[in-house]
């Protein structure tokens, strides 16, 4: 809680002797100038309540309340003594007074390496045991503040070709008056809109900057500007939150920014710098040329409006001058925080530490004397000038001849600083190597002269530009360019835009580009000054996919230096040209029964566009569930036999679709005609069945046509033409009825002997190839005068029918005669059955007999352990070698 500092009680005796000699010989108002004081440390947070105990003096001084007179202990009128504590005049205690302690109105500068102390002086009273005590009170931090933004909305510029992952720093960061975890620990964004995260970063000086980082790609059309609110937490328990508007708003830019040559630059000045001093210049670069790549030097937000017109910052050179006279409250130490800002840029920054001295009469005095030529502290040169070129002499003239002065140069590039020869306080400027304009343009230097004891530091700046000779050919960004470029384009279309430059200034280094003779006349532009390629008419893929020819890059020097650029133009398909068939129509002759998804033909299409849009694909645009095509060759399919009986002929229609985008088609008609094919036999349709009958009257006289054999073949041609024949006969005599074979009239030829059933064997074939077809039918012819007994008519059928399938089988009305079934050949299946599984049983024990002897042999030549050999074993003339245990070989069982 406190920690007391004092002498050694070995030392308090020999100063309270003294204390008591000085207290006779000296007046009682010299006492505390004597006394030896001591100090007392308490600690204590801020924002305690009144009366809150601070800390006992009385008892950490160790004193005897009993004695008498009694202690007293008066804290004499101070600034902050009254108004933050209360003291207890007769214990020493300590208290919070009324007014509340905060350490950010006590310590509004910062806390010191000590912390935020309340210093206080308590007199020990009465006189004879008078003490002077110091007391410190640290006063501890709490969260008791919230980050603030120094604006309620912040502006961040983006530009919309921003590379994703970018980073953008938010200037107008938060502050939090509390120290340590207290203050602002991190930032965080409410919305991130899904293109944005935000970072953090800590300087050296630990203050915390926020950095947007861009995660996607940012197009400024699409949206202009993104609004959210931006968060600073602090690290208190609870944590704070402070909160500010961010617009982010999204900008075009050039593609190239300033960018400074020292981010950090140091300066040390006296406390009597007279108004209107050089301090430092800052140098930022862009490697654009015209309006791009001017540059405008400001502060940042954060510098503070005093600091800005105490230091006078010019925009256009990056110059900072001393603007008013420092005093004695002036700080001792400004950082100064400056912004180079381009069209279209992120300003770059860079900090510049301003060191005040304290006044030194007399300041020594630094004498420039230029050589080569200068106006306004700018030196010229050109770069053809030799190593070693004298640029300035440095006279310095110092009034105090009790301290050497030394003077050094400062920056980079080939020069250097030297004493001239022997002579005091000279100094030569010169450089040490040829200077090319094309490497550095400008440099700036600082001669630097300071005592070799310290004290004053007098800095001298002096920029040397480098003038330029026409020494560069142009340069191409790209020399080999490749284009692609859609045919059919209009004209004047743009292609490319070449650039080139010239390291060279001026009339030396402006480029004009021209078309070299290698270029096809009438197709192709290029613009002289900005190197826009054109081409100037429509181009046409399939008459000439590609283009090569260079383009020059010639500068106005004298004499006048160019370089080349290849330029490969491809010209992109386009789907102007629709699929094409090679036949207006397609026919194909295709026999019935041809087996499904064999090839009935092939539909060649061609076009003349290149890659997806020359690619076709064909489909069936009706009949699709009778035929498909194959897309890849055009290959027409059925999916299954088809049969010409149902259907002769196919007219289809095929689409051909290309692949481009929009599509374009043809299409085409498809006829596919059928072959017939001799694959229906005749059908009998008169007589009905073989049981049906007719009735023959015994008197019928010879010639008279009794009966019909009617048949249909649905073939056509001669596969249809039918032929009829009687091939067996039962109960009539040999030529008693003849059959027509053309139209199958049966007629009798002789007269009828007796009476009784008649049975004619018909065979109906067609004269198809390469083999005919043929069905057979009994005509039953049942000879007499009535039909008296249906019942004796239809048993004789019957018996009639069993008898005919013994004689010959098998025949069937009105379907083919197949040939003889595998079982009908040979009825003995079970019988071979029976004897191949006899024959594979027999196999087997032989196979084990075999095996039971060789092991047998093995064991009784092997057991010993003695060396294996092979011995013959003769079995039915063939042989078997028994060795290693296994057996050899075995044949003839």
């Amino acid at each position: 809680m406190f920690q007391r500092r004092g002498p050694s009680p070995s030392r308090t005796g020999l100063i309270l002797g003294w204390c008591i000699l000085l207290l006779f010989s000296s007046p009682f108002c010299c006492v505390a100038h004597f006394s030896q004081a001591k100090e007392l440390f308490y600690s204590i947070r801020e924002g305690v309540p009144m009366g809150a105990f601070i800390g006992a003096i009385g008892r950490d001084l160790k004193l005897d309340f009993t004695v008498d007179p009694p202690f007293q202990f008066n804290l004499p009128q101070q600034k902050h003594s009254g108004q933050y504590v209360r003291l207890d005049n007769a214990t020493g205690d300590l208290y919070t007074s009324a007014t509340e302690l905060d350490r950010e109105t006590l310590c509004p500068d910062g806390p010191t390496p000590q912390g935020c102390v309340l210093s206080l002086d308590v007199f020990v009273l009465p006189q004879r045991y008078f003490q002077l005590v110091k007391v410190k009170i640290s006063v501890e931090d709490v969260n008791d503040n919230r980050p603030r933004f120094p604006v309620e909305e912040i502006r961040v510029s983006i530009p919309e070709n921003t590379a994703v992952n970018a980073r953008f720093a938010v200037e107008q960061s938060a502050v939090d008056p509390d120290l340590h975890f207290n203050s602002v620990q991190t930032y965080w964004l409410v919305n991130d809109f899904g293109v944005f995260t935000l970072d953090v970063e800590e300087n050296e000086g630990g203050e915390l900057t926020p950095f947007i980082i861009v995660t996607e790609a940012l197009d400024r059309e699409t949206q202009a500007e993104y609004i959210t609110d931006i968060i600073a937490e602090d690290g208190g328990t609870p944590p704070l939150l402070g909160t500010a508007t961010l617009k982010i708003i999204i900008t075009d830019v050039n593609d190239n920014c300033p960018r400074f040559t020292k981010l950090l630059i140091n300066v040390t000045l006296q406390g009597n710098t007279s108004k209107g001093a050089h301090l430092a210049r800052l140098h930022a670069f862009d490697p654009d040329l015209g309006a791009n790549a001017q540059i405008s030097y400001v502060y940042s937000e954060r510098v503070p409006r005093e600091t800005q017109r105490l230091f006078h910052l010019d925009q256009m050179s990056g110059l900072i001058k001393l603007a008013g006279k420092f005093n004695s409250e002036t700080s001792k130490f400004y950082k100064l925080t400056v912004l180079a800002k381009g069209p279209g840029c992120i300003p770059a920054v860079a900090t510049v530490n301003i060191h005040i001295h304290k006044v030194i009469t007399a300041p020594p005095a630094v004498v420039p004397r230029y050589i080569a030529a200068e106006r306004n502290g700018v030196v010229t040169m050109k770069e053809s000038e030799p190593a070693f070129s004298p640029i300035a002499f440095f006279t310095v003239k110092n009034t105090d001849t009790s301290q050497k002065m030394d003077c050094h140069l400062e920056g980079f590039g080939p020069f250097r600083l030297t004493p001239y020869q022997q002579l005091q306080n000279e100094y030569l400027l010169e450089t040490t190597k040829d200077l090319d304009y094309e490497e550095t343009q400008e440099y700036e230097l600082t001669v630097v002269t300071e005592g070799t004891s310290g004290g004053a530091v007098i800095k001298t700046f002096l920029k040397v530009h480098v003038l330029d000779e026409n020494d560069n050919a142009p340069v191409f960004k790209q020399s080999f360019v490749e284009i692609s470029v859609e045919e059919n384009n209009p004209p004047n279309t743009f292609l490319f835009q070449l650039q080139a430059t010239d390291l060279d200034s001026g009339a030396h280094g402006e480029v004009v580009y021209l078309l070299a003779g290698d270029a096809p006349p009438g197709f192709f532009s290029v613009d002289r000054d900005t190197g826009v390629l054109s081409v100037t008419t429509a181009l046409d893929r399939e008459e000439r996919e590609t283009y090569r020819f260079m383009v020059r890059a010639v500068d106005q020097g004298a004499p006048r230096k160019e370089s080349v650029a290849t330029v490969l133009i491809r010209v992109e398909d386009r789907n102007d040209n629709a699929p094409r068939f090679i036949n207006k129509d397609f026919t194909f002759f295709v026999p019935e029964n041809f087996p499904g998804f064999g090839e009935i033909g092939v539909l060649s299409v061609t076009d003349a566009d290149a890659g997806e849009n020359g690619w076709v694909a064909l489909s069936i645009l009706n009949g699709s569930d009778v035929f498909v095509i194959d897309t890849g060759r055009g290959a027409l399919r059925a999916r299954t036999p088809l049969d010409r009986e149902q259907q002769g002929t196919y007219e289809l229609w095929v689409e051909a679709v290309d692949g481009g985008k929009p599509a374009l088609s043809c299409a085409t008609m498809v006829t596919v005609l059928l072959l017939d094919v001799n694959d229906n036999p005749p059908v009998v349709l008169f007589p009905q069945s073989n049981q049906s009958y007719m009735l023959v009257l015994p008197d019928t006289p010879p010639g008279t046509p009794v009966t019909e054999v009617y048949a249909v073949d649905r073939d056509t041609g001669m596969n249809a033409v039918i032929a009829y024949s009687i091939v067996k006969r039962k109960g009539a005599e040999p030529g008693s009825f003849v059959i027509d074979p053309e139209t199958g009239n049966i007629t009798l030829q002789r007269e009828l002997s007796g009476r009784g059933l008649y049975t004619l064997l018909v065979r109906v074939s067609d004269h198809g190839q390469p083999e005919p077809l043929h069905a057979t039918i009994r005509v039953n012819l049942f000879v007499n005068e009535t039909v008296s007994n249906e019942s004796y008519i239809q048993s004789l059928l019957t018996n009639e029918a069993e008898v005919a399938e013994v004689e010959e089988r098998p025949w069937y009305v009105g379907q083919l005669t197949d040939r003889p079934r595998p079982f009908e050949l040979f009825p003995c299946r079970p019988v071979l059955i029976a004897l191949s599984v006899t024959c594979l049983g027999l196999l087997l024990v032989v196979i084990a007999l075999a095996s039971y002897i060789c092991c047998r042999r093995i064991r009784e030549h092997g057991g010993d352990g003695q060396e294996e050999v092979e011995t013959p074993l003769n079995m039915n003339g063939g042989s078997v070698q028994l060795g290693d245990r296994k057996i050899r070989q075995m044949a003839n069982i």
